[in-house]
């Protein structure tokens, strides 16, 4: 694998120069983008000191470019653009520059537990962008700002322990997204909006000690904090409350375990965990089913820290899903690498019905599988309504390269060498630079574990040789990869009814090079079709790669 991620980077590389994004990278290494540094010296102005003389903000000037000052955290795809500001737990004191709203590529906005003051302004609703936003435990006064529902993608809002008053906007319902608000020790009045009934999604809502009066929107199946609250009701008597002690109560947390199949300590998550982060495993928050089970979006408030997550429930009814866990623990143990899905916890209990239950818990990846951005849906599938399905010539030379090199690295760079043999666009994930990430390892193999007899085969992607039994091999892996790279650069996925027999994808990409190559260029690549001559020796380079994997 090493020598196909030489020659796809060396692909990419001639290619991308004839286009805007190569510039771009070239402008991030020349200064970047001015309206974000600028933002950023704004932000750094107000703030007054650093308590204890811990000067966490010296790193703020211009000897280096901003993307390398303590806390941000820029783009990859536009890498003059700040995306996340981290700057929690650094003793600092001042108030929020309003200039904050001028980061409008900005995703995770964290400033808990220092000593901000003065009000929230106004201009953080320019943030459209923005995911979650934790301003908790400082001295932040004032009301809310109603144009936060401008903040149409946040999913984690967390202002408690701070002085707010005021009321609670009732535009907070208009963030369908939101899954988790919370607001307790402040001084906020009035009613809580009706509005907030209408959160579909919503899981965590925390308002103790504050005083508020009324009725909680009769919403079921909630984690809803309201001690403190003595003119504060629950709802209606059907209503189906989980109502949280107190903060000041002790609050149990994760048991560190030792998992034999792990083999190193890892925190364990409990089922009870899983139960509430996705909304007691609702249809809403399920993303898909596979062979072995099912997976589930939510959100994991474990220490006082949430994180959006995926849990993969295991389905140990089906023959070989408990050993499909066991596999995916096994290869995941000791890899780490940006292409790879990262592994947060895992769960092996039981449910509430004395039921066994596993899960993997992943960390979520905002732009779904390759297969969305590939093929429209078909059948039951459902269109995710957050992100458009068109990728570039360059970015899926980007995201080819990046399973290249997951796969090198499992191969080649691991202790034990480990075998996927089950990539395919939907074991592809993309986080929200598009960079990919191969996920799904319940069929992996370790080279030292040469039998395929019980590998589940991916039609049109695995090996033929596996279905004879042969021994499980890197060449397989490949042989996927090429699969995938062609269906990447034509649009036709191995299954389409056009296939059959001793005709498949890549004896049709063969004869097509290179008199017809022309026809291969998909509608997505009109912009780049502008310049022809390269785009034939771009897509002549690939498909010629692609096939060599096969044969």
């Amino acid at each position: 694998m090493g020598v196909l991620v030489v020659k796809l980077i060396l692909i990419y590389l001639l290619f991308s120069a004839v286009f805007d994004c190569c510039w771009s990278s070239l402008q991030s290494g020349l200064g970047g983008n001015a309206t974000d540094r600028l933002a950023l010296l704004a932000i750094k102005a107000q703030i007054k000191q650093d308590l204890h003389n811990y000067n966490v903000m010296s790193s703020w000037n211009d000897s280096t470019h901003f993307c390398m000052w303590h806390g941000v955290t820029c783009s990859r795809r536009h890498r003059q653009r700040v995306t996340n500001l981290d700057l929690q737990s650094q003793n600092l004191v001042g108030k929020l520059s309003p200039n904050i709203g001028n980061l409008s590529f900005l995703r995770e906005l964290s400033l808990q537990n220092n000593s901000f003051s003065h009000e929230i302004p106004p201009q953080i609703g320019n943030l459209r962008r923005l995911q979650v936003l934790r301003l908790d435990v400082n001295s932040f006064s004032g009301s809310i700002p109603h144009n936060i529902s401008y903040c149409f993608n946040l999913v984690v809002v967390n202002f408690s322990r701070n002085k707010l008053v005021g009321k609670i906007p009732s535009e907070i319902g208009l963030l369908s997204k939101l899954q988790k608000f919370a607001l307790e020790y402040n001084n906020v009045t009035g009613q809580v909006p009706p509005s907030l009934g209408n959160l579909s999604s919503l899981q965590g809502l925390g308002l103790s000690v504050n005083n508020l009066m009324g009725n909680i929107p009769d919403k079921k199946r909630k984690e809803i904090s309201i001690t403190g609250n003595t003119r504060l009701y629950g709802g209606s008597a059907n209503l189906q409350l989980q109502v949280q002690c107190s903060p000041k109560c002790s609050r149990k947390k994760r048991k560190e375990i030792s998992l034999s199949t792990l083999g190193n300590t890892i925190l364990q998550v409990s089922y009870d965990a899983l139960l509430k982060a996705t909304n007691r495993f609702s249809e809403a928050n399920l993303i898909g089913a596979g062979s072995f089970g099912s997976v589930y979006k939510g959100v994991l408030d474990e220490d006082d820290k949430a994180q959006l997550v995926v849990v993969k429930v295991f389905n140990l009814l089906r023959h070989g899903a408990s050993r499909s866990f066991i596999a995916e623990c096994e290869a995941l143990r000791n890899i780490r690498h940006r292409n790879l899905v990262k592994i947060i916890t895992v769960c092996s209990s039981v449910d509430f019905h004395g039921n066994d239950f596993k899960a993997l818990v992943y960390e979520f990846m905002d732009n779904g599988s390759l297969k969305e951005w590939l093929h429209l849906p078909t059948g039951t599938e459902e269109l995710r309504d957050h992100a458009p399905k068109k990728l570039s010539l360059v970015q899926r030379l980007e995201i080819a390269i990046g399973v290249a090199c997951a796969l090198d690295y499992l191969h080649n760079h691991c202790e034990t060498p480990v075998v996927h043999c089950d990539l395919k666009p939907s074991n592809v994930l993309l986080d929200n630079e598009l960079t990919s990430h191969v996920s799904d390892f319940g069929l992996a193999r370790f080279l030292s574990q040469t039998s395929s007899v019980g590998i589940r085969r991916t039609v049109g992607y695995a090996t033929p040789e596996y279905g004879m039994g042969s021994e499980v091999s890197r060449n397989g892996d490949v042989y996927n990869f090429g699969i995938l790279l062609l269906e990447m650069f034509t649009g036709n996925r191995p299954t389409d009814n056009m296939f059959g027999d001793s005709f498949n994808l890549h004896n049709f990409v063969k004869m097509a090079l290179p008199g017809e190559l022309l026809r291969l260029q998909m509608h997505h690549f009109f912009k780049e079709a502008r310049t022809r001559i390269p785009i034939n020796v771009c897509l002549s380079s690939i498909f010629r790669i692609g096939i060599a994997c096969v044969c």
